[in-house]
C-alpha cells in the first residue's frame, strides 16, 4: 500500500490552540490516533462558531464528515500545546474539504496533517445537498 500525502495549502481560513488532555494518551504515553480526529473535530466546531454555522445548522443543512485522512509526523505528549490551523482546500458542489495542519506550539513541530471531506445533507430527507452558496462564496 502507498503512503498518503497530503501537501500543506498556501494559505489558513482559521487557527485555533488546544493543550492536550489526559484522555488524549494511549497507552504508549503519547496522543492516540483516535484522539486526532476527536481534535480537529473541536477545531472544526471552533471554526464554524466563527463563521456562525454549526454542524447540525449548516446553512439550514447538516454537515457530515464522508471521509479523513492523517498523516502522522511526530508524537505529542500530555500538557503540550497544539496549533491546529484549518484551510477550506476544495470545495464541490456538494461539500468540501478541510485541511488540517497540528503543530507543537511549544516546540516547534508539525505533529501531524489531515483531511476531512465534509458533505451537505438535509436533515429531513437524510439526502446528500447541494453546498451552500452562502459559504462557497465565502471561501472560493
Amino acid at each position: 500500500m502507498s503512503r498518503i500525502k497530503l501537501s500543506i495549502p498556501d494559505h489558513f481560513d482559521y487557527l485555533t490552540q488546544m493543550k492536550l488532555r489526559i484522555y488524549d494518551m494511549n497507552y504508549g504515553s503519547h496522543m492516540g490516533n483516535d484522539s486526532v480526529l476527536s481534535i480537529v473535530h473541536e477545531a472544526r466546531v471552533r471554526f464554524l462558531a466563527s463563521i456562525n454555522a454549526e454542524e447540525k445548522n449548516f446553512y439550514g443543512l447538516l454537515l457530515l464528515m464522508a471521509d479523513s485522512a492523517i498523516v502522522y509526523k511526530k508524537e505529542a505528549f500530555y500538557g503540550d500545546l497544539l496549533e491546529i490551523k484549518i484551510s477550506v482546500s476544495e470545495i464541490y458542489s456538494h461539500g468540501f474539504e478541510l485541511f488540517y495542519l497540528i503543530s507543537n506550539v511549544s516546540h516547534n513541530l508539525e505533529i501531524a496533517r489531515i483531511k476531512t471531506g465534509m458533505v451537505c445533507c438535509d436533515p429531513i430527507t437524510r439526502k446528500i445537498n447541494r453546498l451552500p452558496k452562502k459559504f462557497a462564496q465565502k471561501f472560493r
